[in-house]
């Protein structure tokens, strides 16, 4: 277990990992902003994560003075890991990301084999598709001519099949957030990835990660925030307010709560997350900034109604997943 201060300095790092990437978007920091604004409302959260971003993003609490506040090795490692995940994940940190990462090292006073063998775990954890420069901000994006010519020569959309894929891995994720490894955490953004590439690539897309991470945050679901969410409810036990948005989170999201909170709150996001691409990109991605948040919130209540529906098959599939299994289903095509 972690005592409050290690728990407050955790924190304190994860923030500082989610800020590190020198790109980070307006939408990005918005969706930070939220989240710590939502877990400071949670009932006997042991500190103030809205007032904890507010001095890191001052300068009031900063990566040397947290690492200094970790004393036990296991802390530091776990610290560190957890870091390490938020940099990864949408794919291999980029030069400001990298240059975090050996501060921290340095500032956690880190075995080399220690901080090696982290890095092989988040390496396995990258998605495998194009990794190109960042496509112009998806949601204000106007359809090209080129769109009506690419919907005649595509071979017919399986509407159908998309939908239950969005569904296995709204479940799958849903699932990882069962399990009490910070591995199944770093699992989930790379999935949400895969399957928005899968539903732009059948309507004729073929997206990288640079789009589909600006996609993600322009809807409202930052990615760096979504990672820190996840391992923030893994270190306090819980404790969560969501970056979700009001709706989702006004019933379960502002008190203590179990872990099946944050396989509810990871259901809906993939499930708002896989349904609003599938509109985007069938609809030859004309929609608008307002009108794709709007849409993400409104789908985003359609997860969590369904969360108890598929409750159980969430639960079983959690009963059969292993970390090689969650390696295996990240990087396989």
């Amino acid at each position: 277990m972690f005592t409050n201060a290690e728990q407050r300095a955790v924190f304190a790092l994860l923030l500082h990992a989610a800020l590190a990437d020198g790109n980070k978007s307006e939408a990005e920091r918005t969706a930070l902003r939220r989240m710590t604004e939502s877990f400071a409302a949670g009932n006997g959260t042991p500190f103030n994560p809205w007032a904890l971003y507010q001095e890191v993003l001052g300068g009031a609490y900063p990566l040397a003075k947290a690492a200094n506040d970790l004393l036990r090795p296991e802390a530091r490692l776990l610290a560190y890991e957890m870091a390490l995940g938020v940099c990864d994940t949408d794919g291999p940190p980029n030069t400001a990301e990298q240059d975090f990462l050996a501060q921290l090292r340095r500032a956690l006073q880190l075995p080399a084999e220690s901080a090696a063998a982290a890095g092989v775990v988040a390496q396995s954890m990258i998605a495998d598709f194009p990794a190109g420069p960042s496509a112009v901000a998806p949601a204000v994006t106007p359809a090209v001519i080129a769109d009506a010519a690419r919907a005649t020569t595509l071979a017919p959309i399986d509407t159908v099949a998309l939908e239950k894929s969005i569904l296995n891995h709204s479940i799958l994720n849903a699932a990882l957030e069962l399990l009490p490894q910070s591995l199944a955490t770093m699992a989930v953004v790379p999935l949400q990835m895969k399957m928005v590439y899968a539903v732009g690539k059948a309507h004729g897309y073929t997206l990288d990660r640079g789009h589909i991470r600006d996609f993600i945050a322009t809807a409202g679901a930052g990615l760096a925030a979504q990672a820190v969410e996840g391992y923030a409810r893994k270190l306090m036990g819980g404790l969560v307010g969501s970056l979700l948005g009001g709706g989702m989170m006004g019933g379960i999201g502002r008190a203590a709560v179990s872990t099946a909170t944050g396989a509810a709150v990871t259901f809906a996001a993939t499930y708002a997350i896989g349904h609003l691409s599938l509109r985007y990109y069938g609809g030859g991605r004309r929609m608008e900034t307002a009108v794709l948040r709007d849409t993400y919130q409104k789908l985003l209540g359609d997860g969590q109604r369904l969360f108890g529906t598929h409750r159980s098959a969430i639960e079983q599939r959690a009963a059969t997943l292993n970390p090689a299994d969650v390696i295996q289903m990240v990087r396989q095509p």
